[in-house]
Parts: C-alpha cells; structure tokens; sequence
C-alpha cells in the first residue's frame, strides 16, 4: 500500500524532522510510491533529505548530492555570491574544498564566461563535483588543498572561494546525527580550535593568486576574529563580510604589494 502524505509527515515528525510536511512533500514528489517507504526509512534513520533525494538547492541550482559527500548549507550562498561579486567574464576562480562543488557551479552561473577549478581531498565529493561542473570552462580535481591544482595556476586565480571545514575537534559529537553520522569527517574538523585549515589555506593562498586576487573563506562569527588573523600572518588586507539572515560570515583577504600594506599602517 502507498505510504500517504498524512502518513509520511507523522513518521518524521516522529523522527524529529522540524519541517516534516516540507520533507514529506519532497520525498513523495521526487520518488516512485514503491520507493517511498525505503526513503522514508533512511530519513528516520538520520540520513541527511538531501542525500536520500540525490540533490540539494543552492542559489536557485539543483546541486546533484550523493550519499557520504558534504551537503551544501544555504548559509553558504553568502559565500559564492560574495565571490562572484569579485568575479568577471574571464576570471579563474577556484572552488576549494568544493565538496560537491556548489560554490564554483554558482559562480559560473552568476558570472558566465569564468574558469573554475575545484578540489577536495575525498574522492567521492570530486566525482560528485565533476557532474556539478559540466562544461568547458569547468575542473574538479582530488588532491589535498592546493596540491591538487594545476601548477600552471599559480600567480593567475583571480578568486580563491574556500568552505573548509571549521568545527572544532571537540564539538563534533555535539553536530546533529545527519552531519556526524552521514557526512566526512574530513568535511567538518577544522582542528582543535576549528581553524587550522584556514591557518593552512592563508599560508598557501597569496602564491596562486594574482596580484588583487581574493581569498574568501567561510568561518563562523566567534572564529571570524581568528580566521582574519591567519589572513594578515599569510599577508593580506582583509575585512570582514556578514549575511545576518543567512548566519553567515566570510573573512576575506586582498592580494597586494606586501610593502605597501605595511607601509600604509
């Protein structure tokens, strides 16, 4: 027997599902009514909706999602909006720890005509990323941070889009089931004080971009303060970008003459 609306929204209620009748709706709409009662099954069990649907949307994109790869958060919107604002036709701009690549397929959406290269070190999201950024102009490669990328890049990105992973060590266990449980755990510690891979990408980040170049990195509010710093020991200029309705924050960090900042202060 079909499983009904009615049906479906009463068993994640139960299973502690806020928007049940959002999800239910979803679910009863995007799969066959014999698959309905698995997909339900998987919710309850703490399966992230987006990974059970196989996408996720992120500014106005369907973003295909497959099960294990990071899901993307609305609050990072903020982030590749942000990035493609630094953008132009032309522009290489650089998706990394991409997950599943929703920031570089924004920008290219937003700013037609840009060269992305994304990259993240877990395989299965840059399988994922590379059915995301379909076309010409558009690269997704495996490899730890900036090893992953083409050498010949060096000295030419124009923006560096960067959503690592900043919860700290400690809070993980404290992140609901459907992050801990269903998501990689490389995708969410960002070390004991949740910024050690900003401290890593800002040390990296002023040798591939070129001069002007942009580096945004996603952080949260109580660690905006830190990432920023790490931004000022790599050697840029940098300010602070809030979204208060999306929760979210990006530090940002400007390429330039090194001894013009200094001497500017």
């Amino acid at each position: 027997m079909a499983v009904t609306f009615t049906q479906a929204v009463a068993r994640l209620r139960s299973a502690g599902c806020v928007f049940a009748e959002d999800e239910a709706e979803l679910i009863l709409a995007e799969a066959d009514p014999a698959a309905v009662d698995g997909l339900l099954r998987r919710r309850e069990d703490g399966e992230p909706l987006e990974q059970i649907l196989g996408w996720a949307e992120f500014c106005g994109l369907r973003i295909l999602v497959e099960p294990g790869v990071f899901v993307p958060r609305r609050r990072t919107e903020f982030l590749a909006r942000q990035a493609a604002a630094y953008a132009r036709p032309g522009s290489i701009v650089v998706d990394l720890c991409c997950g599943t690549g929703a920031v570089g397929r924004a920008v290219a959406e937003f700013v037609p005509g840009v060269e992305v290269y994304a990259a993240d070190v877990d395989p299965v999201a840059v399988r994922c990323a590379r059915t995301n950024l379909t076309g010409a102009l558009l690269h997704a490669y495996q490899g730890d941070l900036f090893e992953a990328l083409p050498r010949e890049l060096l000295g030419r990105v124009d923006v560096l889009a960067v959503n690592a992973p900043y919860v700290p060590s400690d809070q993980i266990a404290l992140m609901p089931p459907e992050a801990r449980d269903h998501e990689p755990r490389a995708a969410l510690d960002g070390g004991p004080d949740g910024v050690t891979i900003h401290r890593r990408v800002a040390a990296g980040a002023r040798a591939w971009l070129k001069l002007g170049g942009r580096v945004l990195i996603e952080t949260s509010d109580e660690q905006a303060r830190v990432t920023e710093a790490a931004l000022v020991d790599g050697g840029f200029r940098t300010e602070i970008a809030v979204d208060d309705d999306l929760g979210a924050t990006v530090a940002i960090g400007q390429s330039s003459d090194w001894s013009f900042f200094t001497s500017s202060m």
